[in-house]
């Protein structure tokens, strides 16, 4: 069955599938704060995000090619989310997010350094960070965040 959008407008294709509440603070907890299983994503969600709602992202966002899931090599049930290229081209859009809402909505200064040190390091800070998130290890997995 073909996939219909509302139009063919880029920013509505892209409004598609990052445009809700839930995906973005999803890829944020997963380019910055380092968090690439579910559990990790479930426990660490600041917001609270529900087990069904953080699958079906996670789900969403893998069809759409955003992520990529790779199984645990010692736990066949666990499956560690990394960004694809296409995943990790929303390093300047999430940045830019999070600047705006640093300068224009109160949010905590201890949390804005990031993206305010990424958003001023311009197009090659974001290169630089991009290609550390993809940054493949395929022996080891991926360190996680201590939360």
């Amino acid at each position: 069955m073909p996939v219909t959008h509302r139009s063919d407008c880029p920013i509505n294709l892209a409004v598609e599938v990052i445009g809700d509440r839930w995906t973005l603070l999803v890829l944020r907890d997963i380019m910055f704060g380092g968090r690439q299983h579910f559990r990790a994503l479930l426990e660490g969600s600041e917001e609270g995000i529900s087990p069904s709602v953080l699958a079906e992202r996670l789900q969403r966002l893998t069809t759409a090619g955003i992520l990529r899931r790779e199984c645990c090599a010692t736990h066949r049930q666990k499956g560690y989310f990394r960004l694809t290229e296409a995943g990790a081209d929303l390093v300047p859009v999430i940045a830019a997010i999070g600047a705006w809402g640093a300068r224009h909505r109160g949010a905590d200064p201890a949390q804005c350094d990031k993206v305010l040190q990424l958003e001023s390091g311009g197009a090659e800070g974001c290169r630089a960070f991009k290609a550390r998130l993809l940054a493949d290890h395929p022996s080891a997995p991926p360190q996680e965040a201590k939360t």
